[in-house]
């Protein structure tokens, strides 16, 4: 008979054991009967709804595109017309509206929606009097552009006028503006003398003067000439305060003189050298 060997730590020696043999007898119990069964689940209506919406929303997707498209395409041809109508608006005092008219003739070969804007818009702004421009569609067959104008401020140099930001524009003809003032610099320092300009003439209006010329030259001195014919000459640096200066002795002293001046040097830091015109010589008269 078979027994169960077990170690006896403390004693470090094998112990053995007899296993007991099983007693009485062994009952063999038949299992239950078991009740199968199979159970079918009908969809609801609400997820018969769900599942019929599922396939029905591209359908009616498909249906609408399909419609869309074929309105599209009956319907372009009646929006599609050629331009019938040119509306040129703005307060258009130097830009005669036959060159606007050349300039948008090329583009009335297209129709109403495949005119190209863009390439109009470009060309207006190629215009030497255009300073600004829009262009836009108005149904049916409109076409309605609006311009704003060049504002000559003064001249530059010997071909181009300033307008009143500073910036260049060549006309092909500026002769009517002579009566503008000349400002001469360098071309990187158009909106530098502009601005200046502006401010010297500020001052100078107040005290009965106004600015016929002003030139900056290479080296950064800034010369002026008054409409009277006084050539001021500022320097480099501190000009504004410089002019004020002259102003200020020019209403103290030199106002009754004024027609006598031809030249008035402010380059220095605390004084000014007024140079007088030589008096008209004086006539003989015979017999």
């Amino acid at each position: 008979m078979l027994g169960l060997m077990v170690r006896d730590e403390r004693a470090g020696k094998p112990v053995l054991r007899r296993q007991a043999p099983g007693r009485g007898a062994v009952r063999v119990v038949k299992p239950a009967p078991r009740n199968w069964s199979l159970s079918v689940r009908w969809p609801t209506l609400e997820g018969l709804g769900q599942r019929i919406q599922q396939v029905l929303w591209p359908l009616l997707l498909i249906a609408l595109g399909m419609g869309l498209y074929e309105l599209s395409v009956r319907l372009l041809p009646l929006a599609d017309r050629p331009i019938s109508l040119i509306s040129v608006q703005g307060d258009l005092q130097y830009i005669d509206r036959d060159a606007v008219q050349t300039v948008v003739q090329p583009y009335l070969n297209g129709s109403f929606l495949s005119i190209d804007l863009d390439g109009l818009h470009t060309d207006l702004l190629g215009m030497s009097w255009v300073a600004g421009a829009s262009v836009k569609r108005v149904w049916p067959d409109q076409l309605v552009i609006h311009i704003d104008e060049q504002l000559p401020v003064a001249r530059w140099g010997g071909a181009a006028l300033l307008n009143n930001e500073g910036r260049a524009f060549e006309p092909e003809d500026i002769s009517g503006f002579m009566d503008l003032p000349q400002l001469n610099g360098p071309e990187r320092a158009k909106r530098r003398v502009m601005q200046n300009y502006q401010q010297f003439n500020r001052l100078l209006r107040s005290y009965g003067h106004e600015v016929a010329q002003l030139d900056l030259r290479e080296r950064g001195s800034w010369f002026l000439t008054t409409q009277d014919g006084i050539r001021i000459l500022l320097g480099r640096d501190d000009v504004v305060e410089k002019m004020q200066r002259f102003l200020t002795v020019d209403q103290l002293i030199l106002s009754e003189r004024r027609e006598m001046i031809a030249r008035v040097d402010l380059r220095y830091s605390n004084s000014m050298a007024v140079a007088w015109r030589e008096p008209a010589a004086q006539g003989q008269t015979g017999e």
